[in-house]
């Protein structure tokens, strides 16, 4: 695996728990969550950066908006008991064929 896929890898699971940070700030009212907000998102664009030095800009980007979406969105299932139905899963695995999609074109 190259760095720039370590990078992309490292940014998105920055940017996963910048936005579980927020979720877990109510409303920028817990002190912890919300500084980590900007520390991890601070950090996913700064890996997000560096990935690009090797990645194309649309491969890199709609891997990590995608696969951070979709990461997000089981985290909200399985923490914090979002309801999860059959269109919601079939749009969340259009995300991930359109990511290959994009890897393959």
């Amino acid at each position: 695996m190259s760095w720039a896929a370590v990078y992309l890898i490292l940014a998105i699971v920055l940017e996963v728990g910048g936005t579980t940070s927020m979720k877990l700030s109510m409303g920028f009212t817990r002190l912890v969550p919300s500084i980590s907000i900007f520390v991890f998102y601070s950090l996913a664009f700064v890996f997000l950066t560096l990935s690009l030095k090797k990645l194309e800009l649309s491969t890199a980007y709609a891997i990590w908006s995608g696969l951070g979406t979709f990461l997000v969105a089981m985290i909200g299932v399985y923490y914090f008991h979002e309801p999860m139905n059959a269109i919601k899963l079939a749009s969340l695995f259009l995300i991930i064929f359109g990511i290959v999609g994009l890897k393959v074109g």
